[in-house]
């Protein structure tokens, strides 16, 4: 089994590095299995170094020049040769249990795919409440999080991957696919839970409750006409790393 790990990255410099590290621990620490990866970076219009970075620490660097967070995963998706595919976000550290819970849900045999709980430490207490109510919602509906996604490739590629036209919570869309498509092959999509998955609280240290209590607000109001057009979604296309 090969396994292509894409991770779109849109002036990431500052964790990328991070990010790869993790992935190369896990990978390496995983002795029982017998799977073949390669890690595919997605360099999303950066200003930075990321690419650089990137290709020092020894990932393969794709260029996606429209700033768009499905998109760049699509990009990634279209330059691997895995069986299997792990969409990994910039700001999330993979670990070696993570890993190795991901690798027997492919080798059952018995998945389509699967996502993970998340772990972010140093949040306020209306962030923890969020996140809490996140992970129920993630378990309970079998919605993945954008910050780790997995799949085949060919169910990936026969729902057309991630819908392009959305800015943000494609991967809500993307879980709902693979579920249909995993029905019609006798296949499972699930939510991990054991080793939820380290990922970045930056987001609540640099928008205020406000602004993201408004954003969320808005697409709860206006989901349509708000994920597809990224001006209406600041908390993720504003540039603020």
């Amino acid at each position: 089994m090969h396994l292509s790990i894409v991770i779109p990255a849109f002036n990431e410099a500052r964790l990328i590095e991070r990010c790869l590290q993790s992935v190369a621990v896990s990978i390496a620490a995983d002795q029982a299995s017998s799977f073949t990866s390669e890690i595919i970076v997605v360099d999303n219009n950066s200003t930075d170094n990321t690419a650089e970075l990137a290709r020092q620490a020894g990932a393969r660097v794709v260029f996606e020049p429209i700033n768009q967070i499905g998109r760049a995963r699509n990009a990634g998706a279209a330059q691997a040769i895995g069986e299997w595919l792990l969409f990994l976000d910039a700001d999330s550290l993979l670990s070696p249990q993570l890993l190795a819970d991901i690798v027997r849900v492919i080798e059952s045999g018995k998945y389509v795919g699967c996502g993970s709980t998340l772990q972010m430490d140093g949040l306020p207490w209306w962030a923890n409440v969020t996140l809490l109510l996140w992970t129920g919602t993630s378990i309970l509906f079998r919605w993945a999080a954008g910050a780790l996604i997995v799949c085949r490739r060919d169910a990936f590629q026969e729902v057309c991957g991630f819908d392009q036209d959305l800015y943000a919570l494609d991967e809500i869309r993307l879980s709902k696919q693979l579920k249909q498509w995993g029905r019609r092959h006798g296949l499972q999509f699930t939510i991990l839970t054991g080793h939820p998955l380290e990922t970045s609280s930056r987001k609540v240290s640099l928008y205020s409750g406000r602004e993201i209590a408004a954003q969320i607000f808005r697409i709860f109001i206006l989901p349509k006409k708000t994920l597809q057009d990224k001006k209406h979604l600041s908390v993720w296309y504003d540039g603020r790393r």
